[in-house]
């Protein structure tokens, strides 16, 4: 099993529902288990600004799939919950990102391992750092705009979060 850290994002709908469902469905995967997750996080959309804010976190999970498994498994999840690409960096039902998968490191046309804008961007690295103490944010990035939205003490809690 390989430890693989994924960011999730979204700002169409029910923002909290896109994000509980994706987290379900990573969970429902057999290949992987061990899911946690960071806060959630509210920030302001980055590249193209014509959107709402999103609504953002990261997870840690075990995984028995290759990197580009995990991309079709994260893939499958945008399209089960009609994530459509119509704007680079546009809005979405739901976004889920490779950050970190082991101590991998690949580049191909589909995949890049780590990922190649995650220390750019704090909405990213924020949460990330929750699962990774250790990780070192600039304060460049301290000062872009992300305010945590809500903690969760458990996935479990996150999943039966009604409100």
């Amino acid at each position: 099993m390989t430890v693989a850290y994924l960011s999730l994002g979204s700002n169409l709908g029910d923002r909290k529902a896109q994000l509980q469902e994706a987290v379900r469905l990573l969970q429902a995967n057999p290949a992987i288990s061990n899911v946690k997750m960071s806060s959630v996080y509210e920030t302001a959309p980055v590249g193209y600004l014509d959107q709402g804010a999103f609504l953002n976190l990261a997870v840690r999970l075990e995984t028995s799939l290759s990197p580009l498994e995990l991309l079709d498994a994260c893939q499958g999840i945008e399209q089960t919950l009609q994530r459509e690409r119509l704007v680079r960096w546009g809005p979405r039902t739901v976004d889920l990102d490779i950050l970190l998968y082991g101590q991998e490191q690949l580049v191909t046309e589909k995949l890049t391992i780590p990922h190649p804008r995650m220390s750019e961007r704090a909405f990213v690295l924020v949460p990330l750092r929750e699962l990774l103490p250790s990780l070192a944010i600039t304060e460049e990035l301290e000062t872009q705009e992300i305010q945590l939205w809500k903690a969760y003490s458990s996935v479990t809690a996150f999943l039966m979060d009604e409100n």
